[in-house]
This record gives C-alpha cells, sequence and structure tokens, in this order.
C-alpha cells in the first residue's frame, strides 16, 4: 500500500507564522494568501495539514493559550491573591507589548472583530476567555476559603474585575500604549485591590 508524502514543514513552525499574522490581522483580515506568505505553504498544503483556515486558527488559539497566555496559569500558583493579580495584569502588559509580536491580545481583538460567517470563532474565542475567567474564580474561591480573602467578596466579580482590567490593558496595548505605560496602570491598580480592607 502506498504511503502518502510525509510533511515537508515544521508544525510548530507554521502554527507561529500563523500565529503572528492572525493575530496582526483578525481572523476575518486573514486572507489565504497571507497565511502562505507567512508560512511558505501552498493552500492545499494548509488545507491538507488543518483542514480549513478555521481548522488552523484553532491549532493557532491552542498554541497562543499555550504560550502568550500561559502567564495566567501560571499567575494562578503564586502564594497570594495580591500576587496572583499582580502576575496576571503584569502578563496582560508584558504579553500584549511584545517586541516580536502584534500589539494587543489574539483573543480579545479576534472576539471583538470577527463576525458573520465566522461567528463561531469569535464564540470560541469568548468561551476560552470566560474558562480563563473561571480559572482564575476557583483559585479566588480557594483564597476565600482559607480566609485570604474576605466573606462579602464574591470570587466571581473578583475575578472578573481582573481579566476586565487585563482585557482593557490588551485594548490599549492595540491602541498603541507601550509597556511602560501600561505598567505604570498595573502600578496604581495594585495600589490596593477593592477588596482590601
Amino acid at each position: 500500500m502506498a504511503r502518502g508524502r510525509p510533511r515537508q514543514f515544521e508544525v510548530d513552525e507554521v502554527l507561529q507564522a500563523a500565529l503572528n499574522v492572525f493575530w496582526a490581522k483578525g481572523y476575518d483580515g486573514t486572507t489565504m494568501a497571507d497565511l502562505t506568505e507567512a508560512t511558505g505553504l501552498k493552500p492545499g498544503s494548509v488545507y491538507a495539514a488543518f483542514g480549513s483556515k478555521a481548522g488552523l486558527f484553532k491549532q493557532v488559539v491552542d498554541r497562543y493559550v499555550a504560550t502568550v497566555f500561559s502567564y495566567g496559569p501560571n499567575g494562578l500558583e503564586a502564594d497570594s491573591v495580591r500576587e496572583v493579580v499582580h502576575r496576571w495584569l503584569t502578563g496582560a502588559a508584558e504579553s500584549t507589548t511584545g517586541e516580536a509580536t502584534p500589539a494587543g491580545c489574539l483573543l480579545v481583538q479576534g472576539a471583538l472583530a470577527t463576525g458573520g460567517e465566522s461567528r463561531e470563532i469569535a464564540e470560541d474565542l469568548c468561551a476560552r476567555r470566560k474558562a480563563a475567567q473561571v480559572m482564575l474564580a476557583e483559585r479566588l474561591a480557594a483564597a476565600k476559603a482559607n480566609g485570604e480573602l474576605s466573606a462579602d467578596v464574591d470570587p466571581r466579580v473578583a475575578a472578573r474585575y481582573v481579566v476586565a482590567l487585563a482585557e482593557g490593558i490588551a485594548v490599549e496595548a492595540a491602541s498603541g500604549a507601550d509597556r511602560e505605560t501600561l505598567l505604570s496602570l498595573v502600578d496604581l491598580a495594585m495600589r490596593r485591590l477593592p477588596w482590601e480592607a
């Protein structure tokens, strides 16, 4: 039985190249020509490897969550709620202002700029952002259970607050704010968190 030709490319390299394009232009704004130019693959190879533009995008978002957004899960390991929030917001400021990456956040901008036929893409991005919020809320609930967070604080509301700040940081970055400016916003937010007495 004849075997198909082996892939002649590194999947990680292709995903990273595609990530940078989708991040800069959004899902709807990215054309197959953009992807073939960035990855060096012909359209047929993209379809053969990933099934469709949407299939490629899904794997790109998986990569983004595992790499760029790793500051979220890593931040949850901090010993205190203050440090969890600090790491989350600092991670947002740093990841949205990388020297070698587009400004802003793929999950935020992608969800805002995607519509029409791409509604399913936007819904997936929103679901991923909500999953991050749930993850943070669970960490804050654990802090509440051990007495670190006041009994009158709803961990879900506190998590939504932190995520809203992080998403605002991403929007500011996409609008041209530099890292120093965004880190100064983080410093201001950290002077006193709303639930601190």
